[in-house]
């Protein structure tokens, strides 16, 4: 059997307010290509389906002629929920989607009931772990103890102990942060109340554990991945090469893992300097096209700065003001407006902030400001 091991489409997600559903259409499009080609049995998708619990209309469409294509392709499909989903939102219609060789695994109390496959050799079980928010889980697990470990620990404990009465290949499908894991900039945080990781040794026992929730593709042991989210979705992931992983059982159990890599439909780029450098160093001509993360080093705070940076890199999405010569103190705050005026503190934070003194017209608003309020607490 041939599974193809996905995560985190996180469909409907912006990058720094850019819509990417064209992007993550092209990509995820793609997988059903990849299916056709690599006689793909199973496509797994290991939670983060969509990237809010109520997906706009176009972000479900979206999805819907990306798992028909899937499907059409000859996989079946296999999901179960992660963070940003609403489990009860992707598990509607289950049953019936099940009879289309759509698979959804989004209930905790029935986490130990496997999707049931053949092939070949025989049967394989797959299991789906939904995300396990601690506290809901653990009242519907039973679990005394609080936090992420104690619920996915007794999750594997059921898994295991059905798996023991079946003759059977197995695959997991958990949303999770394992401890090894590399973690980047766009994941939201799991942590609820204490430590958020769990240990590798919790997943012991079946033969390939898909995992999802970390971006980056990453192999913690040789039936232990995180896929990775298709696109990058923050430039901590620039470096990321985006791909999924194509699982193959036989009779014995895992015989390997490949990876495939998957398109880029925009790079990512961060360049620093000056903004009239930025704008007018040739060197920057092959990053007009990327999505672009400048740091402007200007000593005083250009004005409009990310404007200006479109006139030439259509998609630059972010601006940072770093000044070269970073602005030092060696006074606490306390002894540097000591004695001043309300207007003297507003003009030194001024300062601070843009790297220049305010201008006479600001300092006449400020001192409009302040009379105004003054006034106001007169009365």
């Amino acid at each position: 059997m041939r599974i193809l091991h996905t995560s985190d489409w996180h469909v409907g997600r912006t990058f720094h307010g850019r819509d990417l559903l064209v992007e993550q259409e092209s990509v995820l499009s793609g997988l059903a290509d990849l299916v056709a080609s690599e006689k793909v049995d199973v496509v797994v998708i290991s939670g983060d389906l969509y990237d809010r619990a109520v997906p706009s209309a176009d972000a479900v469409a979206l999805c819907a002629r990306v798992l028909m294509r899937i499907r059409s392709a000859g996989a079946r499909i296999v999901i179960t929920p992660g963070n940003h989903d609403s489990a009860a939102r992707i598990g509607v219609f289950g049953e019936f989607a099940a009879a289309g060789g759509l698979y959804l695994r989004t209930q905790i109390s029935l986490l130990d009931k496997p999707v049931e496959l053949e092939d070949e050799h025989g049967p394989v079980a797959v299991y789906g772990i939904p995300f396990l928010e601690p506290e809901p889980a653990r009242h519907v697990l039973g679990v005394a103890d609080k936090g992420h470990a104690p619920v996915l620990t007794e999750a594997m404990r059921r898994i295991r102990a059905d798996l023991a009465g079946r003759e059977a290949r197995s695959v997991v499908l958990a949303h999770a942060f394992v401890t090894g894991g590399a973690p980047s900039e766009s994941e939201r945080t799991i942590a609820v109340g204490g430590v958020q990781d769990v240990s590798m040794q919790v997943f012991s026992g079946v033969d390939y554990v898909a995992l999802g929730h970390l971006h980056g593709p990453q192999t913690l042991a040789e039936n232990l991945r995180y896929s990775g989210s298709p696109l990058a979705y923050s430039f901590s992931e620039a470096r990321h090469r985006k791909s999924v992983w194509l699982v193959e059982l036989d009779a014995g159990g895992l015989v390997g893992v490949e990876r495939r890599d998957l398109p880029v439909p925009r790079q990512l780029a961060t360049v620093t300097g000056t903004l009239a450098d930025v704008l007018e160093d040739p060197a920057h001509t092959p990053l007009e096209d990327h999505f672009l993360s400048v740091v402007l080093t200007d000593h005083v705070r250009p004005m409009d700065a990310l404007r200006q940076l479109q006139k030439r890199f259509e998609h630059a999405v972010h601006v940072e003001w770093r000044p070269e010569q970073g602005l030092q103190h060696t006074m606490t705050y306390a002894d540097r407006v000591r004695g001043r005026s309300d207007e003297e503190v507003a003009c030194c934070f001024v300062s601070d902030a843009r790297g220049s003194e305010p201008t006479d017209a600001e300092k006449a608003l400020l001192r409009e400001a302040f009379a105004s309020v003054a006034r106001e607490q007169e009365q």
